[in-house]
């Protein structure tokens, strides 16, 4: 099996998170958590100024695009592509073209980027995705994936939602 790297998916504008929503759930349903790493729509911090007042928003950095850390196979190729909202992979014809190193480095992707000083019964929010604004405790921590799984109220129940590391932040 080779080793997983990371492609770029175009998006239809405006629907980068629910693309990253749709491909977590098919992970979920279709267990290919071993296959299909991250699905990541890079933010920005940004500070914009609104009626005299300077706020911190989050931006989209590349607006129509969702950056995928996978093992490139049939399955995962198949799934991805077929995502709605997806329009293809980036890259020449139907071949998609991995991110090399260098590219990587420029847009920040480093696996150590991200240290989270975080442990079982914080309480984090959650930063962007469907699920931005919700509050929640750790219930687990996967350091090899880079992730963590919350508990959310869907239909009156709880519910564990697993979220990438930058995707959330810890609450003082």
């Amino acid at each position: 099996m080779s080793e997983a790297k990371w492609y770029v998916v175009h998006t239809y504008s405006g629907y980068e998170n629910k693309v990253k929503a749709n491909i977590d759930k098919t992970i979920e349903n279709r267990h290919l958590e071993d296959q299909i790493l991250e699905v990541r729509v890079p933010l920005e911090e940004v500070t914009e100024l609104r009626n005299g007042v300077e706020k911190a928003v989050q931006r989209k950095m590349f607006p129509g695009y969702v950056m995928i850390h996978m093992i490139m196979n049939d399955d995962t190729w198949y799934v991805v592509r077929n995502t709605r909202g997806v329009t293809g992979f980036v890259g020449p014809g139907s071949k998609p073209v991995p991110l090399d190193e260098s590219e990587m480095e420029n847009l920040g992707i480093n696996k150590e980027d991200v240290i989270m000083d975080l442990a079982v019964g914080d309480v984090v929010t959650v930063l962007s995705g469907a699920w931005e604004g919700t509050v929640g405790a750790v219930q687990t921590i996967n350091e090899q994936k880079k992730s963590l799984t919350i508990n959310v109220e869907l239909f009156g129940r709880e519910t564990p939602v697993e979220l990438g590391f930058s995707e959330v932040k810890k609450m003082d």
